[in-house]
């Protein structure tokens, strides 16, 4: 294998859990590099249906190493949960790992979180409320408590003597939210760090030993690249970094050990939450894109929101390609376009105000909310798909349809999923020792041209 980052290419929720899975059988350590408990992965194996939130997927192998790396946010109460409840299906534990210096969503990031989110009215970003926005700003504000000190009492007491009156102003004050016990918190948080103890350690230091040792690693991203919190739809994003680039800092590693970064999209679009969406179907097709598939229907893991949905979207695609870097893609739920008479592919966007026509993302975050949708059709191949194991068994407009995704991206489909189970895949070309890609600018972000008027 190799040192491979495994990172969302569009809006998140695009199936990278099946595809880490699949990865993770011939990886020795699995690392998960940003976000918290706003993430939903779920991997089906044996008729078996797992929901990862904190804990990476590779922990399906016994034999796999799984960190989570300093660059979480971690809510003890739902990781031990979640360890829990996998512990109880039979699974191994004894090689997952903890960043002490993984910082940790407390009780009064989730309440900041819920009601900034209930405030805002009509101007909502679509936070999960789980803590996270509000447990990151304490990270960069320099007040954030990190794993290590659940594990030094005097450490913990301190700083929640100093921190929760602060708090407490904001959630009385602001919010007319009661106020919040230090003594409550120390008690309960002094537990979930005893509970924690025997998997945390220098996580980072465990990595470069791993990749001094030629060990194969596999870097797991939650999101997508459309969320990212620099090079996302801000301000409809996530509060870390989704992307490639996110994977070393997050992970505590130098960007010259990866090998390989694998882009996954699914064979459409969809985005759970606020923010603009310019191929998003309002109609009778979103409907059936959201409810097609079933039992893997389109719902949030995490939220259970139903997922907004529309036609897979290349201009976002060449984006992804651009800021991540990518070597090849994974296409997933490629069985939902089965029975479409037509599929639509979103090549260009018109600005409805300017006639302007883009090819590239716009940078001006106003302008995307304007962003009209330039479209190339093709005839559905009405055929299942869910039986191919080959690119050859696959009906020949669902391989003209992959041949313009790879087309329109300038990198490979390597991997196309045709269903949730782990042998419901297609493996066009090696995801982890193909050729190393040279990305064109020139190709990747074509000029703005003015349409006739």
């Amino acid at each position: 294998m190799a040192n491979v980052i495994v990172v969302g290419a569009q809006f998140g929720d695009e199936g990278k859990a099946k595809v880490t899975d699949l990865l993770s059988k011939n990886a020795d350590v699995v690392v998960r590099y940003q976000g918290g408990s706003n993430a939903g992965h779920t991997v089906v194996v044996d008729g078996e249906t797992y929901k990862f939130h904190l804990i990476p997927s590779g922990i399906l192998y016994s034999g796999t190493m799984c960190i989570l790396g300093p660059g979480m946010v971690i809510d003890p109460k739902a990781f031990i949960s979640e360890l829990d409840a996998l512990k109880k299906r039979g699974l191994d534990d004894s090689k997952l790992k903890v960043s002490a210096t993984a910082h940790v969503t407390m009780p009064y990031h989730l309440a900041i979180d819920a009601a900034e989110e209930d405030s805002r009215g009509g101007r909502k970003i679509g936070t999960t409320k789980r803590g996270i926005g509000p447990t990151y700003a304490d990270k960069c504000d320099r007040i954030g408590i990190r794993i290590e000190d659940l594990l030094d009492p005097d450490a913990l007491l301190g700083k929640l003597e100093w921190l929760v009156p602060k708090k407490n102003i904001i959630l009385e004050r602001l919010y007319n939210l009661p106020q919040q016990s230090v003594d409550a918190i120390f008690k309960e948080y002094i537990e979930y760090g005893r509970k924690m103890q025997r998997y945390v350690c220098d996580t980072s230091a465990i990595i470069f030993e791993s990749v001094h040792e030629r060990k194969n690693i596999l870097f797991e991203g939650a999101q997508g690249t459309l969320l990212d919190l620099d090079h996302g739809s801000y301000p409809y994003v996530t509060s870390s970094s989704p992307c490639a680039g996110g994977a070393c800092i997050g992970a505590g590693v130098g960007p010259t050990i990866i090998d390989r970064v694998i882009g996954v999209s699914k064979a459409f679009q969809t985005r759970v939450g606020e923010g603009p969406f310019p191929t998003e179907q309002f109609d009778e097709v979103g409907e059936r894109l959201r409810q097609t598939g079933t039992p893997w229907a389109e719902v949030g893991v995490t939220t259970g929101r139903p997922r907004r949905c529309g036609w897979f979207d290349a201009v976002l695609g060449r984006y992804a390609v651009r800021i991540n870097g990518l070597d090849c893609l994974a296409i997933t739920k490629l069985d939902v376009l089965d029975e479409f008479d037509e599929i639509q592919v979103c090549v260009a966007y018109k600005d409805r105000k300017t006639g302007d026509v883009y090819n590239d993302l716009p940078s001006m975050a106003g302008a995307f909310w304007r962003m009209e949708p330039i479209y190339e059709t093709f005839q559905g191949w009405k055929k299942q798909t869910v039986d191919c194991r080959s690119y050859s068994d696959l009906p020949a407009g669902a391989q003209r349809y992959l041949d313009f995704i790879s087309e329109q991206l300038h990198v490979p489909v390597a991997l196309v999923s045709v269903g949730p189970k782990r042998d419901q895949t297609i493996v066009i070309e090696d995801p982890i020792h193909g050729p190393k890609r040279v990305l064109s600018y020139s190709n990747l972000q074509a000029p703005v041209t003015r349409s006739a008027k």
